[in-house]
């Protein structure tokens, strides 16, 4: 009995993103490279749920910024939460995640490294060939995510770490209140704090304020909104 390639199997593919041009290119790629597969589209999480539910895909291909529903804003927040809960409920489908907000995938860094399934990264500036290996090494149930800049330093944060720049840049907190949340010493805070600012290679510089450099890196990097 002769062995199908990757290429000749019937895959069942989910194309997740809220913009019809790149959908509609993503399509031609996946049915030039794979001819017997069956290719379904949704623009919405809510959308993306129904699919799911009926279509049972095996690999699905999702931009992050996504919209709630019809007419909502696409946030990359909404893709992140769509990503988790798939992860969770679904854990042998494969994902490509084709996306410019791709730096985001730090705050799932658990779900992640847990998934059976394959998991991959496809900047959407890599060229059609290189998306294309992506999904394959999905189908192969590979993960790889090491060609988006940084990104596997920042996949080493520890929960503790992100949580110490959650409760200080987007709920305000102070060292002491930071502690008392974490049940920790405020020694350890300061702790915490080093190591994400190595992490981030932010270092004090004379006439700077480290905690405001450490902010702004951690937007740029996507650790918070």
């Amino acid at each position: 009995m002769i062995q199908k390639t990757l290429e000749e199997e019937k895959w069942k593919f989910l194309v997740i993103d809220d913009h019809e041009l790149l959908i509609s290119g993503t399509i031609d790629i996946l049915q030039k490279q794979y001819p017997n597969a069956e290719i379904l589209t949704a623009q919405t999480a809510q959308d993306s749920l129904k699919q799911i539910e009926n279509f049972s895909p095996e690999v699905i291909i999702m931009d992050l910024s996504i919209p709630e529903q019809t007419g909502g804003m696409a946030r990359p927040e909404v893709g992140l939460q769509l990503l988790k809960n798939f992860m969770k409920k679904y854990p042998e489908i494969n994902f490509v995640v084709q996306s410019a907000h791709a730096r985001t995938l730090v705050r799932i860094k658990q779900e992640i490294d847990s998934h059976k399934g394959g998991f991959t990264v496809a900047d959407k500036s890599l060229s059609s060939q290189e998306m294309l290996t992506r999904v394959n090494w999905a189908l192969q149930g590979l993960t790889h995510t090491k060609d988006i800049k940084s990104i596997q330093v920042i996949l080493e944060f520890k929960p503790e770490w992100l949580k110490v720049l959650e409760l200080a840049f987007q709920e305000g907190l102070q060292d002491k209140a930071i502690a008392d949340r974490l049940n920790v010493s405020e020694r350890m805070v300061r702790h915490y704090w080093n190591k994400v600012q190595d992490a981030l290679n932010v270092y004090p510089e004379e006439g700077k304020n480290i905690r405001i450099q450490t902010e702004m890196r951690a937007r740029e990097e996507g650790l918070i909104d």
